[in-house]
């Protein structure tokens, strides 16, 4: 979706497709009719953007083909819909009965991680709009935070000097700028801003940055203005912003019906307290107030005593887009856990799953309109 910040400088608002199962192209190309287009028709724009996750196989196949990479464009372009965003931090099997660490291999150690960053940067090269300025694409922070060691940070250090080159490579054929963004998470080697900015000092910050995922922030306990100052003064791009919000209760025993058996949810107070799954804080007890990592719909408050970090990502965008200048032009909703809400809130048709997206899209563009964003 196409917007302007005040300035006149354009943004794009999107989706996050990683709500969705589907880990072969007929089955991506599916999702654009069961779920994008009628999104698109409820919101009422003549074009919505989509923030693709496309599995490594699918990635490397269309990596190698320009074909397919054409036959991709073509099938976003006749039904209204644009990229210039894709999510590469989930490798492949995103929708398994079980994923919880598994989301993090391979990590930034290996050289299947640097090779699907790069195919999906190669893909997006071809996606983009003809008049995007550049393309953005984010990934894992590093990889989980045990085992790590010195030499795997060197390991790592490596790979991103072979990304950013391998980026540089992409644009001197095709033209088109793309950059990554690495996502800070709870529990992984970088869960804050202040992590981020030290794991990537010297690398190249033309092609390499933060992917600032607002859910994430929140349950850091992080001040989105102190963050976002940090991540100025030490000159690091912000590449993307992830519209997200987590679930927050100064009554921790409310939050037991949101267990579940697919994702980590890592809980954390403000004192430091954490734990790396929701059950485990429960079975601990931990003193509230807490924060969980658990991507919930941004539009629907929750029945108290329950909340939500939306406060959080209220602040967080007055100081992206309320100054002079927006601070990043990539703003992609990505709330993945719709099949695994307590079974009162899940939606039960795709039908209702595509009315909730439009939902929180709609509830988005409201946000930034607020802050002086027109279409």
């Amino acid at each position: 979706m196409r917007l302007r910040h005040a300035s006149k400088a354009p943004l794009h608002l999107s989706y996050c497709t990683n709500v969705h199962p589907a880990e072969d192209l007929d089955g991506v190309i599916a999702q654009f009719d069961t779920y994008a287009v009628p999104v698109r028709a409820r919101l009422g724009t003549d074009v919505l953007g989509l923030g693709l996750w496309l599995a490594a196989p699918v990635a490397t196949a269309l990596a190698a083909d320009p074909a397919l990479r054409g036959r991709l464009r073509r099938e976003l372009t006749v039904r209204g819909l644009e990229v210039v965003t894709l999510n590469a931090f989930p490798y492949r099997s995103f929708h398994d009965p079980v994923v919880k660490h598994a989301v993090y291999q391979p990590d930034w150690t290996t050289r299947d991680r640097l090779s699907y960053t790069l195919d999906m940067a190669r893909v997006l090269a071809d996606l983009l709009p003809d008049d995007a300025a550049r393309g953005s694409v984010s990934t894992l922070p590093f990889g989980w935070r045990e085992p790590w060691n010195a030499a795997m940070a060197g390991l790592a250090a490596g790979r991103l000097d072979e990304l950013a080159a391998g980026l540089g490579a992409i644009e001197s054929v095709t033209g088109r700028a793309v950059r990554v963004g690495f996502e800070p998470e709870p529990g992984c080697v970088v869960e804050t801003t202040g992590q981020a900015i030290a794991c990537l000092a010297g690398t190249d910050t033309d092609r390499l940055g933060v992917c600032l995922d607002l859910a994430h922030l929140a349950c850091a306990w992080e001040r989105p203005a102190d963050a976002l100052a940090a991540l100025r003064v030490a000159g690091l791009p912000i590449v993307k912003v992830q519209l997200t919000a987590a679930l927050e209760s100064a009554c921790p025993k409310a939050l037991r019906e949101y267990t579940e058996s697919r994702f980590l949810h890592q809980t954390r107070n403000p004192s430091g307290q954490a734990t790396d799954d929701l059950d485990e804080a429960l079975e601990r007890d931990l003193p509230g107030p807490w924060r969980v990592h658990y991507h919930v719909p941004l539009h629907v408050a929750p029945t108290a005593p329950l909340a939500t970090t939306v406060p959080v990502l209220r602040e967080a965008l007055k100081e992206l887009v309320g100054g002079p200048r927006p601070l990043c032009d990539h703003f992609d909703v990505e709330t993945y856990t719709w099949e695994v809400l307590p079974p009162t809130l899940r939606p039960r048709s795709p039908g209702q799953l595509a009315v909730g997206i439009a939902d929180e899209m709609d509830f988005a563009r409201s946000e930034l309109r607020d802050l002086g964003v027109t279409a």
